[in-house]
């Protein structure tokens, strides 16, 4: 039986290829830092005092529909 796959691999070649052990939190870091700056920009959008008006009117006329 021979010995598992990452005993045959030489200890530096094994320190190489798990180099990116934090590459999966980074990413999540990036998405998260992107969905916030959006949020941010709706948020600076939303409070507009015309888009504000479309949404009142868009919400009245659909409560007054029934």
């Amino acid at each position: 039986m021979s010995p598992p796959r990452a005993a045959r691999v030489p200890r530096a070649l094994r320190r190489e290829w798990f180099r990116d052990e934090g590459a999966a939190t980074a990413e999540y870091v990036v998405a998260t830092m992107a969905a916030v700056g959006f949020a941010g920009l709706l948020i600076v959008i939303l409070r507009g005092d015309e888009v504000r008006s479309i949404l009142t009117d868009l919400v009245r006329r659909a409560l007054s529909v029934g």
